[in-house]
């Protein structure tokens, strides 16, 4: 399986890993000491992870990971520093395990497709719950929801200066500060209307957002906080529905030096995918990353166009990659099966109807 990479250089391909449960177990074995009494595959974009099962240990995830530029072993230390860290705060991420040769990083040869590839390996704790896409969120959880980024974001501001400056990724096209690389993609989109609003979404962050970047405060993101990567547990059973508690935070892959607003603009995006109403998570999940960090003039401004933009990333980039893997299409739709219709929703609304919702005062403020 091989990839272009999702950025400017349209000419660089990447192996994609494919590796067979048999091969897992071996790898297993020989990096870590441990016998996986079971293997699952996990969903993935363009990696492989497996959930493991370990006699008398446990559960863990295996990921086999793309040597893709802008994730190196620098860029992967720094991710997995960052869930570490998160961890001692007692936020609910993995934990990172070490190999036999007491290295969080391995780089492993792995045969397929009659060759050998080199690939990075981690291994990391299994965490329980269901994720929000699958449930109901109430106004209540979205608004925990807005304060865990929030509280990401402020322990994050702790990690080593030396992990901060591998994650600047300068070129990642999953930063929000990387709009305008979306252009060289807008091909894939077949429907006129649709190329035409990110073409126009581009256009605006150009314009509206580029010059004022120096009034957002900077930070590093998690930057996927989608509602796959949040999973949640029942806390109590309430007269008619259960209270949900978040119970861990996935999927570490998309980190990167950025600004406080782009954590929140990321959350409302993925929280209005299959909320059944869309357009009024935003003032729940604002109100909670704002009880912890309060978002400034310039930052506010930019919130909508924002939360344009990501849902244009996301969409122009499932588009594109599921061009090159057409067999693993349902997971790289899943946020197109309504997106679309959310991004134009959002864009006819306005910024100025969608900022009467968000900026409203919610419940948990008073």
């Amino acid at each position: 399986m091989q990839a272009l990479q999702n950025r400017g250089d349209m000419s660089s391909v990447v192996n994609c890993p494919y590796s067979s449960d048999a091969q897992v177990v071996e790898l297993v074995k020989r990096v870590y000491g441990l016998v996986p009494s079971t293997v699952k595959p996990l969903p993935s974009y363009l990696d492989q992870n497996f959930h493991l099962e370990v006699a008398g240990l446990g559960d863990f995830v295996l990921k086999i990971i793309n040597y893709l530029e802008g994730r190196n072993p620098e860029v992967l230390e720094g991710m997995l520093s960052a869930m570490m860290k998160l961890n001692e705060k007692g936020l609910p991420t993995p934990v990172p395990q070490t190999s036999l040769d007491g290295k969080r990083v391995s780089v492993e040869s792995i045969e397929y497709s009659s060759n050998s590839h080199q690939h990075m390996v981690v291994m990391l704790t299994y965490l329980q719950g269901t994720p929000i896409a699958k449930i109901k969120s109430s106004p209540q959880l979205l608004y925990e929801i807005g304060r865990m980024a929030a509280r990401v974001d402020s322990v994050l501001t702790e990690l080593d200066s030396s992990y901060v400056k591998a994650l600047s990724r300068n070129d990642f096209i999953w930063n929000l500060t990387n709009v305008p690389l979306l252009e060289q993609y807008l091909w894939h989109i077949k429907d006129n209307t649709l190329r035409e609003v990110v073409a126009a979404v581009i256009q605006q962050f150009k314009e509206r957002i580029e010059p004022n970047l120096p009034g957002f405060r900077k930070c590093v993101n998690h930057g996927d906080l989608n509602d796959h990567n949040i999973l949640v547990m029942p806390e109590e059973d309430g007269l008619d529905k259960p209270v949900y508690k978040i119970s861990g935070i996935l999927d570490f892959g998309d980190m990167s030096y950025g600004f406080y607003v782009f954590e929140v603009a990321i959350v409302i995006m993925y929280m209005m995918i299959e909320s059944p109403e869309p357009l009024n998570v935003g003032s729940p999940v604002l109100a909670g990353y704002e009880s912890m960090i309060p978002l400034n003039a310039a930052e506010r401004d930019a919130l909508y166009l924002l939360v344009l933009c990501r849902f244009c990333q996301s969409l122009v980039m499932a588009s594109y990659n599921v061009v090159l893997h057409p067999e693993n299409e349902e997971y790289l739709m899943i946020t197109a099966r309504s997106g679309w219709r959310l991004l134009l929703q959002l864009w006819k609304m306005g910024k100025e109807a969608a900022e009467e919702l968000w900026f409203r005062p919610h419940k948990a403020d008073i």
